[in-house]
């Protein structure tokens, strides 16, 4: 399996067999230009939205057909499992900033995560049914998401394998949240990529928890 960070909360899967997920496509140039990523130009299979904000729902925009996830649902499209586990964009249950959809997808025989723009840590209901993690894509940044000390709560509720933050300031965005810094200060398991992506096996997997930082594709 290869996942490329194309920036924000957006992420490029390939299975070994070829099949492209893409999970919170953006919608480039977005809130007046203050949303800098570059166009995703790439042809999915299959594309998962955890939210309709336009830096999580820019779908419209990729190119070719595509079959998409955006609700609470189990499916099974081009061979791979994807569960929507539905969760709130904030810590009222989502009466300020609405719904959130979580997105368990089996891929090559490893559980992959996407906590799209989370507001609150875990309950357990949601820990069950999420199960099994082996690499999790965790908003990081705070303010519209949880923010460094959740982050460190919920790994610590689903210990995946592998930890990849999003959704954090960079360069590319103008939003009032943290750096990604401010997420791995302190910490001694952390592996600071100079890529965009990487690839791994279910073999590969380490025993315990590290996080991996990646540079943003576009």
């Amino acid at each position: 399996m290869l996942i490329e960070w194309l920036g924000h909360s957006s992420f490029l899967i390939v299975s070994s067999h070829g099949k492209k997920i893409i999970t919170d496509p953006y919608q480039a140039g977005a809130y007046q230009g203050t949303f800098r990523y570059g166009p995703i130009r790439i042809s999915p299979d299959i594309v998962t939205v955890s939210h309709q904000h336009a830096d999580h729902n820019g779908a419209a925009e990729l190119p070719n057909h595509f079959d998409m996830l955006s609700r609470a649902e189990e499916r099974t499209l081009h061979g791979i499992r994807i569960k929507g586990i539905g969760s709130a964009h904030d810590d009222q249950g989502g009466t300020v900033k609405g719904a959130n959809v979580i997105f368990v997808i089996e891929v090559d025989g490893m559980r992959v995560v996407h906590l799209g723009d989370l507001g609150h840590v875990l309950d357990p209901h949601q820990v069950e049914k999420i199960g099994q993690v082996d690499v999790l894509f965790i908003p990081v940044g705070g303010y519209y998401t949880i923010g460094p000390a959740q982050a460190d709560q919920v790994i610590k509720q689903l210990n995946p394998k592998i930890a990849i933050p999003m959704h954090y300031k960079t360069d590319k965005v103008d939003f009032p949240i943290l750096p990604v810094s401010e997420f791995i200060r302190g910490k001694d398991n952390v592996q600071v990529r100079d890529g965009s992506e990487f690839e791994t096996l279910k073999e590969q997997l380490p025993d315990e928890t590290i996080i991996i930082v990646l540079q943003p594709a576009l």
